[in-house]
């Protein structure tokens, strides 16, 4: 028995303005998210990229095609009502901050991290005014609570649309400075990917490459710029 598939049922998607920002209509009906809750974006620029994802839709609806639509129902059904609870996860990633952690060996990986990663922390230090520590190998070491706070902060001053693109950011290179470095414009989306992936570079010049280990780094690389291009619509 073959799946069953959503089919394409509207001619045209447009943008109109709505109370609260703009919403996208499919042949004049406004679109709803999976909840029923209006779909309203807070900028005209974000309505068009939607509309342009709808209008982009084959015969068969392909959702993973839509990620600023899927992005879009996150923030107003999941994120939006548990606003603080995700800002308290995402800060949480400080704590155990990828940056923080460094290799005892061998020499060029460790040099390598110090590279990408000691101009971050201190950026992070500066910016923020939250420097972390930094340790070797796996043993934990404590984050000043000041710091911490501070970049909890920064979190605390999002709305729910760029809290859902940061979500991405933080947790798929599990680094929350990545993240706020992305979202402060200090580094793009390919930048912070790169950045977390000293280690695994690493490794696959040394061993050899792994075709699943590439394929799920890139699906990671895609939805960060996906986050950084939602947060570029935002701003327009």
């Amino acid at each position: 028995m073959s799946e069953w598939k959503a089919r394409r049922f509207w001619k045209s998607a447009e943008v109109e303005p709505a109370e609260g920002g703009f919403r996208v209509t499919l042949d004049g009906k406004p679109v709803m998210t999976p909840g029923k809750h209006p779909l309203i974006l807070p900028t005209r620029a974000l309505a068009d990229a939607v509309a342009a994802e709808w209008d982009a839709q084959p015969e068969v609806i392909a959702p993973l095609a839509m990620p600023l639509t899927r992005a879009a129902n996150s923030a107003i059904e999941k994120v939006a009502p548990q606003f603080d609870a995700v800002a308290d996860m995402l800060g949480a990633y400080g704590g155990t901050d990828l940056l923080s952690y460094r290799a005892t060996e061998p020499a060029d990986l460790t040099r390598r991290q110090a590279e990408g990663w000691n101009p971050l922390l201190d950026w992070a230090g500066d910016h923020y005014g939250a420097p972390l520590a930094v340790t070797e190998g796996l043993m934990p070491v404590a984050q000043d609570a000041d710091a911490l706070a501070r970049l909890r902060a920064r979190i605390g001053e999002l709305d729910a649309y760029e809290l859902t693109a940061l979500h991405d950011l933080v947790t798929l290179p599990g680094s929350l400075i990545l993240g706020l470095a992305v979202l402060d414009g200090r580094l793009t989306a390919d930048e912070a990917h790169a950045a977390a992936r000293i280690d695994e570079e690493f490794q696959a010049e040394r061993w050899g490459r792994d075709a699943e280990a590439d394929t799920a780094a890139e699906g990671r690389l895609t939805a960060m710029r996906n986050a950084e291009r939602l947060l570029s619509l935002l701003k327009s």
